[in-house]
């Protein structure tokens, strides 16, 4: 990549990275997976409480909204998260990863609580996107920090993991809104209002433990701060060396990275690399992302209203359905995480894709022919998302380590955008209006879309996925298409 004269830098020699990736799982290595993938939880939890609260913002007692006007707050919640991305994606790698998923946190958390005070569908709209611009930049700044501090040989499961705790979040909403809405406790008038006051309770209790995650040590280098990036892997390796017996973990022999301390380049030169040089795995990047966005908001956002208008389950009770559904897909990628360490990168996400639309096909056609109960739905649903939350977070694993550092931030921003800009808003405006109709055709026309999007990824991941696993982020972003 070239940069600009004024701001390049002779290239430095650094074994910064190779002494990230040498060293042996810890309690630090705990807590900064247990601080950053938290916004995943969070996540989980926004997209749940709008699914388990669709139905029951409709009553009259609540908001009174329609079906379709459901869909679009699921859909206006994805346009700020697309917004927020590219917005703190590109202020991800100029100013930091630290500055960022402090300040996307906050904007989370204030829109959260204004959710709670809603009185109609304009007030519920636009606190909806403003809590998508928060979440959205959290994936960028998120990504990118988790990729950058994480050893290299167990990035492909830890990365899985984390994402897979967006269930932890969606089963804990599904939790909520069952309490909560209970008429022995609060009942459905308040109970939505005080399901999403928890919410932003949480993201306070998350902002405490996150003020102790260091800057990544990788972007200080890119930004010619290498002492203060000595300094931060000399206190993270004393903090591990007092855990694994007092030394410093030896150095693999991995050749020092060489970068140059260029600052970040121009928006027009991330787009122009992205085009040409990595064309090839923006094409595959593109398509798993778009693939996975349209199945899961499709789904998730529009699950209440299936249950409730093809199978009569009652509003409060929608929640007990939620739990088998986020435990596959917790399951899945702790499961098969590992798996994309060992067997590789390339053949996993081959696998879980196509499997993933073979299963969403079946499905619907099963859907469509009124073979199933809401109960027997569900069970679908589980086993078909252990392995379709795979493939989701081997998206996200995939753009977070293809890229080069120092556009890493804003290459996540970019097809995060897109793809869920075009699956992720449209898919729950198509769902809502397809079940707004009361057809089961219409509904399953919708699962044989997103089928086709995930048999394609699949089929594109066989024949040019990056077989990254194992391998430092330095190296990945040199390997050629």
């Amino acid at each position: 990549m070239t940069v600009n004269a004024s701001t390049a830098a002779a290239p430095s020699a650094s074994d910064i990275p190779a002494r990230l990736d040498s060293l042996p799982w810890s309690r630090w290595h705990w807590r900064v997976v247990m601080a950053l993938g938290i916004a995943w939880v969070l996540d989980g939890l926004e997209v749940t409480l709008i699914g388990s609260l669709g139905s029951v913002l409709e009553r009259p007692d609540t908001l009174g909204l329609t079906a379709a006007q459901v869909g679009w707050t699921g859909s206006l919640y994805i346009a700020g998260a697309v917004i927020g991305a590219l917005l703190f994606g590109r202020l991800t790698d100029r100013l930091g990863r630290k500055k960022l998923f402090m300040i996307t946190l906050a904007v989370y958390m204030a829109a959260t609580l204004a959710t709670a005070f809603s009185t109609g569908f304009v007030f519920l709209s636009v606190c909806r996107f403003i809590t998508g611009l928060g979440i959205g930049g959290e994936y960028a700044a998120i990504n990118s920090a988790i990729d950058e501090l994480i050893p290299a040989r167990v990035r492909g499961r830890v990365n899985l993991a984390i994402n897979a705790s967006f269930w932890i979040g969606a089963a804990f909403g599904a939790g909520l809104s069952l309490v909560l809405l209970d008429p022995d406790v609060l009942g459905p008038a308040l109970g939505w209002r005080a399901c999403f006051i928890l919410g932003a309770v949480l993201a306070v209790a998350i902002v405490l433990v996150r003020r102790h995650v260091p800057e990544s040590p990788r972007w200080l280098l890119m930004h010619g701060r290498a002492d203060e990036a000595r300094r931060i892997i000399e206190d993270i390796e004393a903090q591990v060396a007092q855990q694994h017996g007092g030394t410093a973990p030896p150095v693999s022999a991995a050749r020092p990275a060489v970068s140059k301390a260029s600052g970040t380049p121009p928006l027009r030169q991330v787009v122009q690399v992205l085009v040409h040089r990595y064309r090839v795995r923006s094409i595959v990047v593109l398509a798993m992302m778009v693939a996975q966005a349209f199945i899961y908001n499709a789904i998730f956002f529009t699950y209440s209203l299936v249950l409730t208008r093809f199978y009569q389950v009652q509003d409060n009770k929608v929640a007990l359905y939620i739990f088998p559904f986020a435990l596959g897909n917790v399951l899945g990628p702790f499961l098969l995480g590992p798996l994309f360490d060992s067997v590789g990168r390339r053949r996993m996400i081959t696998l879980t894709y196509v499997l993933s639309g073979i299963g969403l096909a079946l499905t619907g056609w099963a859907f469509m022919q009124g073979w199933l109960t809401a109960f027997s739905q569900a069970m679908c649903w589980t086993v078909l998302f252990f392995i379709a939350s795979a493939a989701a977070s081997s998206a996200y694993l995939t753009v977070s380590e293809v890229f080069p550092l120092e556009m890493r931030a804003m290459a996540i921003s970019i097809f995060y955008a897109i793809g869920t800009g075009t699956g992720g808003f449209i898919a729950p405006v198509l769902f809502g209006w397809l079940i707004e109709s009361g057809n089961r055709s219409s509904v399953a026309i919708g699962y044989a879309v997103g089928a086709v999007l995930a048999l394609l990824a699949g089929w594109l991941a066989h024949s040019y996925a990056v077989n990254a696993e194992r391998k430092a982020l330095e190296e990945v972003a040199s390997l050629s298409d």
